[in-house]
């Protein structure tokens, strides 16, 4: 058996970053799609907490008065609403398209981690493009996301869909098919404690 020894003092500094971006050896995978992700998400984390602080109040239908959603115009954090769209989302999705290339899985597996991106970018840029206006989006905060939920019901009548009702047996579905694996490859691990 041969061992081939690497000299690492002659790599560039350019050369180690690359190498540890793009290593699989780390502990959380980076990846190229992974710095554009850290990058984007700490930008739209600062924005987002500055304007939960101080964002000034916006017309949301241009027919009544605008509507405020920061802390500084008297709101507190279960009443705060502020409406995020972010790069970092479809980033997501690149990185782990990438560590599905350099673990030399196939590209689809990232497809199975689509779903929550997938909704993420329907509910906060879809959405309000086809209403006309990023104020019908769903804004980040616990009130403003439930009178989302009752004006979204109201107005489509989405749970009555049959891709809705779909989902829902679907997520069940999985969870108590979850449970019953999970539960019968626990029973086998356990060995049994009486020997005759």
């Amino acid at each position: 058996m041969t061992t081939i020894l690497e000299r690492r003092g002659s790599e560039s500094l350019w050369g180690r970053f690359c190498n540890w971006i793009t290593g699989n050896e780390n502990r959380l995978y980076i990846g190229w799609f992974g710095v554009l992700m850290i990058s984007t998400l700490l930008t739209a984390t600062s924005v987002f907490i500055i304007a939960f602080i101080a964002a000034p109040p916006v017309n949301i239908d241009g027919i009544r008065e605008p509507v405020f959603g920061s802390l500084l115009y008297g709101n507190n954090i279960i009443l705060g609403a502020i409406i995020p769209t972010s790069a970092a989302i479809g980033c997501y999705m690149g990185r782990e398209w990438e560590l599905s290339f350099r673990l030399g899985m196939r590209p689809w597996i990232a497809v199975t981690y689509l779903a929550p991106v997938a909704v993420a970018t329907v509910v906060f840029l879809i959405y309000p493009i086809g209403k006309g206006s990023f104020f019908d989006g769903m804004p980040l905060g616990i009130s403003g996301t439930f009178n989302f939920m009752i004006v979204f019901k109201a107005e489509h009548n989405i749970l009555m869909h049959l891709f809705n009702i779909l989902g829902i047996v679907g997520v069940f579905g999985g969870s108590l098919f979850s449970a019953i694996h999970g539960s019968l490859v626990t029973s086998s691990l356990i060995r049994e404690t009486i020997e005759k």
